[in-house]
């Protein structure tokens, strides 16, 4: 069968919950995907054993679309202490979420990282937006830089733990970020407890697959779509090495596609590494940050401290994120671990090097939380670059691009 009633062209988190929404509203859908699985940016590897993200992710239980279309007991989530560990010249901190573990308190106050003037800016910063999303929502935006000047959120709070942390989660080490942005990322932080499946990243789009065939969409693995061009009654698709499809509809999902004629926030890249080790340097899950800022490196995990299953039994998988075109060697990445970990990394056997050119969209200031899904040569669109860069965002942009195209089929 080559004619559908939608062809959704990539099977990323956004195209799978748009042909999802498509099957259930009963509509013949289709989902070609170019490479050999789903998932997108979401997979997951196994190499030697280990189980290897296509760099660092996580997964936040909390983002209401995760609780509406995600069964996340049964991805067996493996969760990370609400905490990070900073890397001093003469010691290491550990900083908990204070609600969560009240007796980190006076270790935190103690450490000299957090002074009562810092922590009361951090609070007048973030507090309202914890409360209600409406603040961040609603309020004026400016870069994240020049919001924490405005709010008095300076000193070693904001250089040793605060910059380094979000950086790699931003891919951005000059806090250009939405302000807004970023202050709903700290609000979804606040709430959740980010962590791992036990399987990988890759499980979460593998049970998104299940659910779309399940209600009756086709997926179609090695389809790499080529092009699309507009026909009097819809849209004709041509696949590399195959025979064409035609549509009545095309959801384009495929990140951020150059070929795509509409704007579309720059990219922002991550470089992960990832060692095994027969030891590991640590029996701490939290995510280490060097308060030094003594090298590219951004952050740091055991990740087999949190989730076992990423390793063979009795060894231990190590990432180390980077922003992407740091430069950074090896051979400087093994030293900035030994430092953060006090551990000699030099015996850890490299895995693999992830290089993602397009980690995530930028989310400059002011913020877009909604960009249109309809574009005006009558495809649509779906992707976290619609909305915000988040698992969030993706299948947010995926449910309005498949409601969008219902709306319209309807007429």
């Amino acid at each position: 069968m080559n004619e559908y009633d939608v062809i959704v062209v990539g099977a990323g988190l956004a195209g799978l919950r748009a042909a999802t929404r498509l099957a259930e509203a009963g509509r013949d859908v289709v989902l070609l995907e170019a490479g050999d699985d789903v998932g997108g940016r979401e997979r997951t590897d196994v190499v030697d054993g280990y189980r290897l993200d296509r760099g660092f992710h996580v997964l936040n239980p909390a983002y209401p679309a995760i609780r509406r279309w995600v069964d996340v007991p049964a991805l067996a989530l493996r969760r990370f202490p609400v905490a990070v560990g900073v890397r001093l010249d003469d010691c290491l901190v550990r900083l908990a979420h204070p609600l969560r573990h009240p007796s980190s308190i006076r270790a935190t106050l103690a450490s000299g990282l957090v002074r009562p003037t810092d922590a009361i800016a951090l609070a007048r910063w973030a507090a309202p937006t914890i409360a209600s999303a409406r603040a961040a929502k609603h309020g004026p935006d400016r870069s994240l830089d020049e919001a924490w000047d405005r709010a008095g959120v300076r000193g070693q709070l904001r250089e040793a733990v605060l910059e380094p942390f979000l950086a790699g989660v931003l891919a951005d080490d000059r806090q250009q970020t939405s302000d807004a942005f970023v202050r709903l990322l700290i609000r979804s932080f606040a709430l959740g407890a980010p962590g791992v499946p036990a399987a990988g990243i890759g499980a979460l789009p593998a049970q998104l697959a299940d659910t779309a065939r399940r209600t009756g969409a086709g997926i179609r693995l090695g389809h790499r779509v080529v092009s699309t061009r507009r026909r009097a009654h819809g849209w004709h698709v041509g696949i590399d090495g195959r025979d064409a499809v035609t549509a009545r509809s095309v959801i384009v999902a495929t990140g951020l596609d150059p070929a795509l004629d509409v704007p579309l926030p720059r990219p922002r890249g991550l470089q992960t590494w990832w060692f095994a080790a027969d030891r590991a340097p640590s029996d701490d899950a939290a995510l280490r940050v060097d308060g030094r800022r003594r090298g590219p490196i951004v952050n740091s995990a055991v990740m087999t401290n949190t989730a076992p299953t990423y390793a063979p039994r009795g060894q231990h998988l190590v990432q180390a994120t980077c922003i992407l075109g740091s430069n950074a060697s090896e051979g400087v990445v093994r030293r900035q671990l030994s430092d953060m970990w006090d551990a000699d990394a030099r015996p850890w056997r490299l895995l693999r090097r992830d290089d993602i050119d397009g980690a995530l969209p930028a989310q400059d200031p002011p913020l877009r939380l909604r960009r249109p899904v309809r574009l005006e040569d009558g495809r649509y669109v779906a992707g976290d670059h619609r909305d915000t860069a988040s698992i969030q965002g993706a299948l947010v942009s995926g449910q309005r691009a498949a409601e969008a195209v219902l709306a319209d089929l309807a007429r």
